[in-house]
């Protein structure tokens, strides 16, 4: 049976279980996509034993247990996969400031990793807890219904 139809995980980590799978991480509460992140197989495996999200971190090469500096922890409400078994969503409640690294000028983390938008002139605006804008079609939809 095809991995699309089976009810057995089949995440194929390689032999040696370094093989890199995205995982994109999302609030249980809100949907906002907070972070896209990796695991190998040890990653994947301590997520599953911890309940906390944990990662492969690309640049330094080791297992990056999400918080475990900052405090900013990411706890497992829920583990999908796709429909080919090569991408994960943690769906996880955030257990402290914010998830992302990068701090505001307060000093704060911000709540998501997608906090700009770019523009067409290419520049970034920073956007956080801002909903997205609807295309124009869908607004003007919106107000003829509400006429």
């Amino acid at each position: 049976m095809s991995k699309e139809y089976t009810n057995e995980l089949l995440i194929d980590f390689g032999e040696d279980g370094q093989k890199l799978l995205p995982v994109v991480t999302q609030d249980y509460t809100t949907k906002e996509v907070l972070i896209l992140a990796f695991v190998n197989k040890e990653a994947f495996d301590e997520t599953r034993r911890s309940g906390y999200a944990t990662y492969w971190s690309r640049s330094r090469n080791e297992l990056w247990k999400k918080g475990l500096t900052s405090g900013d922890t990411l706890k497992i409400d829920e583990i999908r996969i796709n429909c080919e078994q090569n991408s994960l969503l943690y769906l996880v409640t955030p257990q402290g400031k914010g998830a992302c690294h990068a701090k505001k000028e307060n000093g704060m983390p911000y709540s998501s990793c997608y906090y700009r938008r770019i523009n067409k002139d290419n520049s970034l605006e920073i956007i956080e807890n801002t909903p997205p804008k609807p295309p124009k079609e869908r607004v003007a939809k919106s107000i003829r219904y509400k006429e």
